[in-house]
């Protein structure tokens, strides 16, 4: 059973899946804390009218008595949570960039007689079956 479970992990790629989620939680976090404490407070001081600006809203009614807002749009939260959804794609985009090299393409030749590309060391071409010379 233990050995089937090493089988299951090492083929299906569980592991490192698991070691994906981890890391991105972890960077996650780490997003969260930039966009909150650095770039949230930039945006406040630059934004008129508000020093928290993940707090702004619009208002749609107002209690009769007290004038305090009831139904609002909270527009602000949604704004944070976009700018960090967009720091943490652009940060697994750059990791993906660094991490992923594509496969060199194999080497191919044309077939001389239908012209379909076939791999270099083919003695015979996949399209019109014709016996090709070594390249």
């Amino acid at each position: 059973m233990l050995q089937e479970f090493k089988e299951f992990l090492l083929k299906t790629n569980a592991l490192a899946l698991a070691i994906g989620v981890i890391i991105g939680a972890a960077s996650g976090s780490v997003v969260k804390a930039i966009t909150t404490d650095l770039i949230a407070p930039i945006i406040g001081a630059l934004t008129p009218g508000t020093a928290d600006w993940k707090t702004a809203g619009f208002a749609l009614k107002h209690d009769a008595k007290t004038n305090a807002p009831t139904d609002v749009i909270a527009y602000g939260d949604f704004i944070n949570e976009v700018l960090s959804f967009i720091i943490i794609a652009f940060v697994v985009f750059i990791i993906a960039k660094i991490l992923i090299k594509p496969d060199p393409a194999a080497p191919t030749k044309d077939c001389p007689f239908c012209k379909e590309t076939v791999p270099i060391d083919a003695t015979r071409c996949k399209a019109c079956t014709s016996e090709l010379t070594a390249a």
